[in-house]
């Protein structure tokens, strides 16, 4: 009794922890001068890539611990629907990426007016953009797949078997 007690209360809220330390993780891979650069260009672009990013994540993660929840004879799947559109939402930040580096562009090419060749050091700051995508878009699709597998997990450690969907009393 204490053992499932364990696994279905205190694993849900232990496995919710891994895609928090995974961002870190890679925050942490990011050379000193690259995340300097990022900062040092950080425009509104990059603030709604971020901030909607960060939103998203903490909503999905709230809804990733309640997934994980055992209620009655099964899981709490009511923010199921919920998990699955917004994860899919994820898909958003490497195109809004990806806008912010064509408008930092053509924002170097404006600046630079129509004499000699554009420097690479005038458009590199277009690519924070591309950056705060990739990195909001790998976060954002964590919780999804910590719920996939956490269920499976929590189900094998108590030891107790799946209920199909259609057999619900």
């Amino acid at each position: 009794m204490l053992r499932q007690l364990l696994i279905r209360g205190l694993l849900p809220l232990l496995l919710c922890v891994p895609p928090f330390l995974a961002a870190a993780l890679v925050l942490m891979c990011i050379p000193h001068k690259a995340l300097a650069f990022f900062i040092d260009h950080f425009g509104m672009m990059e603030a709604l890539i971020l901030g909607g990013g960060a939103a998203l994540f903490c909503v999905q993660m709230f809804l990733c611990w309640r997934s994980l929840r055992w209620r009655g004879t099964g899981f709490d799947d009511g923010g199921d629907r919920w998990l699955s559109n917004l994860a899919q939402a994820a898909e958003w930040f490497p195109m809004l990426g990806l806008i912010g580096t064509v408008a930092g562009i053509l924002e170097a090419f404006a600046a630079h007016g129509s004499g000699g060749a554009i420097q690479p050091r005038d458009i590199a700051p277009a690519i924070t953009a591309t950056g705060a995508g990739l990195f909001m878009a790998l976060v954002n699709i964590m919780p999804t797949w910590v719920v996939l597998l956490g269920r499976d997990m929590i189900l094998l450690l108590s030891g107790t078997s799946a209920q199909p969907p259609g057999d619900a009393p």
